[in-house]
């Protein structure tokens, strides 16, 4: 929706990690260093780690783009909460490898000599384990003991281990894991961007598609942007997909601090929906109609738009009562004969002209408020899944 507004070619912000994208921060910037080292020694663990949304997922894919395939064979996991057993079948798995049942041995066998023909053929191979908080003391253990194979002196396999801020604590205090650490050739902990490179980042990550300067960025709207994120780039994606949104819906030239306030506030509103377990317009399942098939799954929830709506009618009822009011007041300045009333009874009338315009006020910034999350809520759901566009 905004892309078209504001005639970007593509979506700057979106969650998904994307190398084109890539920012290098100081932080990345040395990570990538960190990176470049370990890679060169071929052997051992690298590990990252890095707050929630911090560019992980962004800084493989970068390297992914940087490496000659011919040369390194990238076997990549994301994990779950995997034991011992399961890790060694999701690796086997992960650099395409096909095991009949869940034996274990027949998994490490298929492993040990897929990694010694790559080696005779000339080429290194990389395990890339994602979420490795996840894993549990076992699991580790056996990416140890993966990192065992050899063809001689040469050892077979490098592991790139990538986790949140517990993962390093686990590695830098548990007893059980002292063998792992002694492997480590290279760590780097991910930090979030600075002030000035929030800015950056964002001008970064527009001049992408195509950003021409529309829409500006009012002062103050950017550092207000860092103190709502604390510099963590998938947050600034998360708050600027809003913002542009609103941008939208408002037909704003010049985003500013008042709207980057009003996203905050609908987005803190949406979290205390959620946590409250109630409904909201991109998860809840649509009502069932009596008779009707089942609608199929993502579709729109029929239900909570319509309550949105009713709510709607309901203050559009509200705000034409408070206008009788108002007329009301307005006339009662005079008596039934139409002559003045007194001064009293003037600032009476006016006292309650007052009441009733405030009332009024308050009311269309209510209704304001729900017609603005109504549309955005559902953009985003169109947006999530390009079939639905056509809606």
């Amino acid at each position: 929706m905004y892309e078209q507004f504001y005639g970007f070619s593509g979506r700057p912000f979106q969650l998904t990690p994307d190398p084109q994208f890539y920012f290098e921060s100081v932080s990345h910037k040395k990570a990538m260093s960190y990176l470049g080292y370990g890679l060169a020694q071929g052997e051992g663990f690298i590990v990252i780690t890095g707050e929630i949304g911090a560019g992980k997922s962004t800084l493989v894919a970068h390297l992914m783009e940087r490496i000659d395939p011919k040369a390194l064979t990238v076997g990549q996991v994301v994990t779950s909460a995997l034991d011992g057993a399961e890790i060694v079948h999701v690796v086997a798995q992960a650099f395409g490898l096909h095991v009949e049942g869940h034996d274990k041995a027949g998994a490490l066998g298929a492993i040990e000599r897929f990694l010694q023909d790559e080696a005779r053929a000339g080429r290194r191979c990389l395990l890339v384990v994602d979420e490795c908080q996840n894993l549990d003391l076992d699991a580790l253990e056996e990416l140890r003991m993966l990192s065992n194979f050899q063809l001689g002196s040469h050892p077979l396999l490098q592991s790139l281990l990538l986790g949140q801020p517990e993962f390093r604590r686990t590695l830098a205090h548990h007893p059980g894991l002292e063998q792992l650490r002694q492997r480590i050739i290279a760590s780097h902990h991910l930090e979030a961007l600075d002030s000035s490179e929030v800015e950056h980042y964002v001008c970064h990550r527009l001049s992408h598609v195509g950003w021409d300067g529309r829409p500006s960025f009012a002062e103050g709207l950017l550092d207000g942007l860092y103190r709502h994120t604390d510099g963590i780039p998938r947050r600034v994606n998360q708050v600027m997909n809003r913002l542009l949104l609103l941008g939208v819906i408002e037909e704003r030239e010049e985003l500013t601090p008042s709207m980057l306030d009003d996203v905050i506030a609908e987005m803190a509103a949406d979290q205390n929906r959620g946590a409250r377990g109630g409904s909201d317009l991109r998860s809840a399942p649509p009502a069932a109609a009596p008779d009707a098939a089942k609608a199929p799954e993502g579709s729109l929830p029929a239900t909570e738009v319509a309550a949105l709506l009713a709510e709607r009618d309901a203050r559009t009822a509200e705000l034409e009562a408070a206008i009788s009011e108002l007329q009301a007041a307005g006339m009662s300045q005079h008596g039934p004969d139409g002559e003045p009333l007194s001064s009293e009874d003037v600032q009476i009338a006016e006292a309650r002209l007052a009441a009733a315009l405030e009332r009024i006020e308050a009311r269309l910034e209510e209704q304001e408020q729900s017609f603005r999350h109504v549309l955005t809520m559902l953009i985003e759901w169109l947006e999530e899944d390009p079939s639905r566009r056509a809606a």
